[in-house]
């Protein structure tokens, strides 16, 4: 495995606690931004050990349907959670009044610990 990706790993990691943090301390907006963020580095560590680099989340997005769902390498649900914590994040960051709830926070954070680890051991076989 490269080891940029390896340190996208870790980022993934560490995002995934800060947001159980955040969620325990009643901070849902901030606990499902970095739930988000937890995705997105999973997302890039994937595509990275393929060599593609993106600049805006939006192609990484994208890439990960094309290189990973349309062929069949990882469930289309990943990257249905990957679209929908991105939206999440959204409210969170930029909505003055949002509705995200624990609740919420909770089903990111666990979705991101299961696409953190069908990641790993994706790539644990690949290499």
């Amino acid at each position: 495995m490269k080891e940029a990706t390896e340190k996208l790993l870790e980022k993934a990691t560490r995002a995934l606690r800060i947001a159980e943090r955040l969620g325990k301390s009643g901070d849902a907006e901030f606990s499902v931004g970095r739930a988000y963020y937890a995705m997105f580095y999973v997302a890039e560590a994937l595509l990275n050990e393929r060599g593609l680099r993106f600049r805006k989340h939006g192609g990484v997005h994208a890439a990960v349907a094309e290189h990973f769902v349309k062929t069949g390498l990882l469930d289309g649900k990943y990257h249905r959670w990957l679209l929908e914590a991105f939206s999440k994040r959204i409210t969170g960051d930029y909505g003055i009044d949002t509705d995200l709830t624990s609740e919420d926070a909770t089903l990111l954070i666990e979705q991101a610990r299961e696409f953190l680890e069908a990641a790993k051991q994706f790539l644990e076989k690949e290499t």
